[in-house]
């Protein structure tokens, strides 16, 4: 249990209180504005002191969004990370309302903004945080508001984040398994940091309360089954999971058993820090002929089986601020100058693996330097790409089950895709 608040307040950057909700009638909102006021004209940059306060027997947790301060103020001892979870939630169904959270629209739609309040919270104990749920019963349309009187299904279900009676023509489930790859190469060709950021993304358009059973090539349970697992299993670490997974089923048997939301959603998501090969390589020479010529080669090669395909690649080297008049051959694809980004751009449409390009440019530099030019930048080289039908780590669907009481049939469609996160690759 998050622990109950007293009241919720919503401040402006002056500290001055626009609109608050009293749940347990304790703390008052000159407490509040006194209270922040006074660290205010402490502190210029107020979170430096952290997002949590304690003064005269009051705990204070806020946030900052746009020239709003989201406030709860408790006298228990709360669970401080729930609360500023909470506030954050505050802050995503007040977009979903009024588009952009600020004063400005605090103002115009404040008796929208109560509604929500007592929806949200009740004697200062969370309640219900999903924009898609509360919307069933706390309509808006511009400054009016319109309520209906009976409270949608999921708020007298256990399932808060899914409405009873959703139907769909089509019943169709459909999961991206996406990796994003973040790499730092020093000069040397040494590699300093590589993570692999992974999320499955799911798409669910299913009728009623489906229960949904997702396996995964999941070493753990593969070898706690007594399966061979060499080769074909992975360690999953830093697992993040959606709400509706049942954690307690998942820490028993590894199972991923879940009541899906209706429409798209981050199922999980995860991180693996192991040693990542580069899947596409760059390496590139520059000579500088006196101070009037520049040249530049550049290799790059895929480092992945040939089986698979990059698509999209974009890679970005950095030239001289002061280059001029390029020439630029490419072996594969065409590169342009950009002189507003102080670089040239080699873009090759597809990259199949176990390959090598080359890219020659030459630039002319003016003859007269003036004393006041910049030393030459020492911006990395930066790679962007897409390998579908490919992960990096290997993660592999095994099998997704969906099972409804009406008994119909929904076939899943499963998607693999490796994308560059931070992919730089430094020359000096």
């Amino acid at each position: 249990m998050a622990g109950a608040i007293s009241a919720l307040f919503l401040l402006d950057m002056k500290g001055r209180c626009l609109i608050s909700r009293d749940y347990r009638g304790d703390v008052s909102a000159q407490q509040v504005e006194k209270f922040f006021t006074k660290h205010l004209e402490k502190e210029d940059d107020l979170e430096s002191d952290g997002p949590i306060c304690h003064e005269n027997g009051v705990n204070y947790m806020f946030i900052q969004h746009k020239n709003i301060y989201l406030m709860a103020a408790s006298k228990q001892n709360s669970n401080a990370a729930s609360l500023l979870f909470f506030l954050h939630r505050v802050v995503d169904v007040f977009k979903h309302y009024f588009e952009e959270l600020e004063e400005e629209s605090l103002r115009d739609n404040f008796v929208v903004v109560y509604e929500l309040l007592d929806e949200m919270m009740d004697f200062g104990y969370p309640q219900y945080t999903e924009a898609k749920i509360l919307s069933e019963f706390i309509k808006t349309d511009a400054y009016r508001m319109e309520v209906n009187q009976h409270p949608p299904m999921a708020v007298t279900n256990a399932v808060s984040w899914r409405s009873e009676g959703v139907y769909h023509k089509n019943n169709e489930v459909y999961l991206d398994v996406v990796e994003h790859v973040n790499l730092l190469v020093n000069s040397n060709g040494q590699l300093i940091r590589s993570e692999v950021n992974g999320a499955l993304k799911m798409r669910a358009y299913l009728s009623g309360m489906p229960e949904c059973k997702l396996g995964l090539n999941d070493k753990v349970l593969l070898e706690a089954q007594g399966r061979p697992t060499k080769g074909k299993s992975i360690d999953l670490d830093d697992i993040k999971f959606h709400q509706c997974v049942r954690l307690a089923r998942f820490e028993n048997d590894r199972t991923i058993s879940f009541i899906p939301p209706d429409g798209s959603f981050d199922l999980m998501t995860y991180r693996l820090s192991t040693q990542v090969k580069p899947l596409i390589w760059v390496e590139a020479q520059v000579e500088r002929h006196s101070r009037s010529r520049v040249e530049m080669s550049v290799k790059a090669r895929s480092q992945f089986k040939e089986r698979s395909t990059a698509t999209n690649v974009e890679i970005e080297l950095p030239v001289p601020s002061d280059a001029m008049s390029p020439i630029i051959r490419t072996s594969m694809g065409y590169a342009t100058y950009a002189p507003e980004r102080d670089a040239v751009v080699w873009k090759i449409k597809s990259f199949p693996g176990n390959k090598d390009y080359m890219l020659r440019a030459e630039f002319r530099l003016p003859s007269v330097i003036s004393e006041d030019t910049p030393p030459d930048r020492k911006a990395p080289i930066r790679v962007k790409f897409e390998i579908p039908y490919f992960t990096v780590s290997g993660i592999q669907v095994r099998y997704l089950k969906i099972i409804e009481k009406s008994g119909y049939q929904a076939l899943p469609w499963v998607r693999y895709i490796t994308m560059a996160g931070e992919y730089e690759l430094r020359l000096i």
